[in-house]
């Protein structure tokens, strides 16, 4: 073997991984991009979460229909919109995706070794639902942070909401505040009322345990507590987003 062949073999290698890479990290940046550019005008058909709870509706042989009803943003009451500020995320209009105050809040409770709290605002849910998959992971957290700047700067306030209307799981097999209301309520989602869009945020913590129509005394609680906020804040908290 002649001297130096290993040396450029080494060398060769290197250069093919440091092509890989740069090519891998290309498309992510490119894909991850143009995915949230489309989505900005494009209807959520499907989320990986939806697709998760056929593929176990299957499994188990369940009844693997989606309750899922894609609607504009104008054509659902301003109470769905305002109730899950209420509920999940009141800071949402003023922050850029990432509410800090309720990050330290929820690590503060949490090292008290209690049950754990989340801190997660609503774009970063919308963020996890649309683009990825459930689960904790410092990688994912990752991918997370990223989404939930694109789609703060590329989407707007407006938009954000109204995907996480639609795509929410609000129940069984049931994604979006339309298909809740149609299903639980039997009337679309354009005429909530401030306790039916409450009572539907009350049950988003966990919506395959508690129910929007056999509501536990937590849900019936929550959803007080949820309609009150709603009251205090006012239709005036989202009407400019």
């Amino acid at each position: 073997m002649p001297p130096g062949q290993k040396k450029l073999g080494r060398r060769t290698w290197q250069g093919w991984l440091a092509w890989g890479v740069r090519w891998v990290v290309f498309w992510f940046f490119a894909l991850s991009i143009g995915g949230v550019v489309l989505l900005k005008w494009l209807p959520v058909l499907v989320t990986p979460t939806m697709l998760d709870r056929k593929v176990a509706a299957w499994a188990e042989d369940r009844d693997g229909e989606l309750h899922y009803d894609w609607t504009s943003y104008e054509n659902l009451s301003y109470q769905a919109a305002l109730a899950v500020v209420a509920a999940e995320d009141q800071r949402f209009p003023v922050h850029y995706g990432f509410d800090f105050e309720a990050m330290e809040q929820a690590f503060q409770y949490n090292m008290k070794g209690k049950r754990i709290k989340g801190a997660s605002t609503i774009s970063q849910q919308v963020a996890k639902n649309v683009f990825l998959w459930q689960g904790r992971s410092y990688f994912r957290k990752a991918l997370e942070a990223w989404f939930t700047l694109l789609i703060e700067t590329i989407w707007g306030k407006k938009r954000i909401l109204e995907v996480y209307l639609n795509v929410a799981e609000t129940g069984p097999m049931t994604f979006g505040f339309e298909a809740a209301s149609q299903r639980f309520y039997g009337h679309p989602a354009s005429s909530l009322t401030r306790t039916e869009a409450a009572r539907i945020a009350a049950v988003l913590p966990s919506p395959n345990r508690f129910s929007v129509v056999r509501p536990s005394g937590y849900v019936e609680r929550r959803t007080r507590f949820i309609a009150r906020q709603m009251g205090r804040l006012g239709k005036g908290h989202i009407a400019n987003l």
